[in-house]
């Protein structure tokens, strides 16, 4: 899954693809290096940031959904078919425009809990969705984010999330999981879920992972190296690989990146020694 963010305060790359004809460009670059799935996200999820009118995410994503849709289609030629598009959003507005459009998957990282119309839009759609796991709100959840046990935790979170859903008439079976590494976590509690991403797995829905470039990576490289300081956003592309690789053995199967060639290939790699 290729992160696109037609934002301009995203943590990684706020502001490169907010025009729509760059973030369509990016779109077909993520979608040439072997996504799956292209992320279309017109919101930012970062800790600490604020939220957008619906109006303005309907102005920042449609038109790249509508790009995308007409340059991936199968009889699109050369590049077309084969990669899906998702919308990470929490606004069913927003969900149900970009459905229309012609994404395919609802990418909510309120676990269908931010807008009481969104399971609706989802099951009338017969979308894909995505329920994701988040302390609080993106402006609160890394203030001293607490558990008993985080997997523990997480795990019956996403089990009630994915008993509601179906509850409002989406099919089990269009439904992902994502322990939401980084969304209310501190550094422990992200290696902890990666260390038993397993208990996560056997729920028995696919799981989604979500490290690429985030600071607890930075933070772990730079006490590596004996820094003080994170390292920057564009050197934490080891740290994405390293965590990647592990949720892959562990039972992950879709992998939300910025940098969908070195990941896919290390996956690849990761595949292949684990089959032999």
């Amino acid at each position: 899954m290729g992160v696109l963010n037609a934002t301009p305060d995203s943590f990684s790359d706020g502001g490169r693809f907010l025009a729509p004809a760059a973030a369509i460009a990016h779109g077909l670059r993520l979608a040439a290096e072997g996504a799956s799935i292209v992320d279309v996200g017109g919101e930012s999820t970062r800790p600490g940031s604020e939220p957008v009118a619906q109006e303005e995410e309907l102005r920042r994503v449609l038109p790249v959904v509508e790009g995308l849709t007409a340059a991936l289609a199968p009889d699109a030629g050369e590049g077309g078919g084969g990669c899906a598009i998702s919308i990470d959003t929490s606004k069913s507005a927003v969900a149900r425009a970009a459905l229309e459009a012609g994404a395919q998957i609802v990418n909510d990282v309120t676990a269908l809990r931010g807008d009481r119309e969104m399971a609706a839009v989802v099951a009338e759609s017969g979308a894909e969705c995505c329920l994701v796991h988040m302390l609080g709100d993106t402006r609160t959840m890394q203030q001293d984010p607490r558990y008993e046990d985080v997997v523990d935790d997480v795990k019956a979170f996403l089990e009630e999330r994915l008993r509601s859903a179906v509850s409002a008439g989406v099919s089990e079976e269009r439904l992902l999981l994502d322990p939401g590494i980084g969304f209310g976590k501190t550094i422990a509690h992200n290696l902890e879920l990666l260390r038993r991403l397993d208990e996560i797995v056997a729920i028995g829905r696919p799981v989604v992972i979500g490290t690429s470039r985030k600071s607890f990576l930075g933070r772990i490289a730079a006490e590596a190296a004996g820094s003080s300081e994170p390292v920057r956003v564009e050197e934490r592309l080891p740290g994405t690989l390293a965590t990647n690789v592990l949720a892959y053995e562990r039972g992950a199967r879709v992998f939300r990146v910025h940098d969908v060639g070195p990941v896919r290939n290390a996956l690849a790699v990761t595949a292949a020694t684990l089959a032999a």
